[in-house]
């Protein structure tokens, strides 16, 4: 589980499951992402707009990366600024 100031941007399954990792996207993103093969709206998540891959190669790696950046981005915006500030400064994470 991958965490920004306490609250999960992304998620991956370390021992065999459905799929390999879920994590945030915007809109725009669900709605593109959704329509990839190996990409499925996920579980439980999806209403949040989250998408999970059912295996590895579902993303090439430099598009993984920047969408997971994006999950970061989005859950850090919706934080608290105090919290958004405290993470900025350095200061310890909330767990």
């Amino acid at each position: 589980m991958f965490k920004v100031g306490g609250k999960m941007f992304a998620v991956a399954h370390l021992e065999p499951a459905r799929t390999w990792m879920s994590f945030k996207c915007s809109p725009e993103d669900f709605a593109e992402l959704t329509e990839l093969p190996g990409v499925i709206p996920a579980p439980y998540l999806a209403r949040a707009q989250w998408v999970a891959l059912e295996h590895e190669e579902a993303l090439p790696p430099a598009q993984l990366r920047a969408l997971l950046r994006r999950a970061h981005a989005l859950v850090l915006a919706r934080l608290p600024k105090k919290t958004q500030a405290g993470l900025a400064r350095g200061a310890p994470r909330a767990r």
